[in-house]
């Protein structure tokens, strides 16, 4: 029952910060439908933010998957100042919170010429980066993020990442899916292949 409210509210809430145009916008964006291998492939199109208006329930502290970007990754933005700007990949928001408060996402961009990866947090609603590693194109690679009692930590091909969290135990979280942003948009379709573990 309270987990039910609680996705209710979450749901209002981020209606409330989403006009009806994108909301028509974002429910015209679904993912394409799982390929052979049991990756969901999101893809975000050009002009956009969004892969789509996916929303999920994240039922523990812990969110492992296979994660696999093609060369549509590769980007140029129009403000050069923009290209340090951190897409998101997928994590859960926290503390039953909204995620521009309280939440934890693996975090990337295209920068000085290769695929980084970062640890991209909100605590409090002060956001918190850090780079973990840089990663190849057209290869899948397993990623893990859990939130501990103090921590939350990032792991990604043999590097751990460890960043403060605003809240303790077991709270109520959605998942975050592919968004594009900073500021600009995607300047062209955006392929991202994801698999939970």
């Amino acid at each position: 029952m309270i987990k039910s409210y609680f996705s209710t509210a979450l749901i209002a809430y981020c209606l409330l910060f989403t006009s009806c145009d994108q909301l028509e916008d974002l429910a015209s964006l679904k993912p394409e439908s799982e390929t052979t291998d049991a990756f969901t492939t999101y893809i975000i199109p050009q002009n956009a933010h969004f892969t789509s208006n996916n929303f999920g329930v994240v039922p523990s502290n812990k969110l492992k998957f296979l994660a696999k970007f093609d060369a549509s990754a590769m980007y140029t933005t129009i403000d050069k100042s923009n290209q340090a700007d951190i897409n998101k990949l997928y994590g859960f928001s926290d503390c039953s919170s909204d995620h521009q408060s309280n939440s934890a996402r693996f975090g990337w961009r295209w920068y000085n010429n290769q695929l980084e990866i970062l640890a991209y947090t909100y605590v409090n609603q002060k956001r918190i980066e850090s780079f973990i590693t840089a990663i190849d194109l057209n290869k899948a690679y397993e990623y893990e993020l859990e939130a501990t009692d103090t921590t939350y930590v990032f792991k990604l091909n043999g590097q751990t990442v460890e960043t403060e969290r605003g809240c303790a135990g077991s709270s109520d979280k959605y998942k975050l899916f592919p968004y594009f942003g900073g500021d600009e948009t995607a300047p062209h379709a955006i392929r991202i292949e994801i698999k939970e573990l």
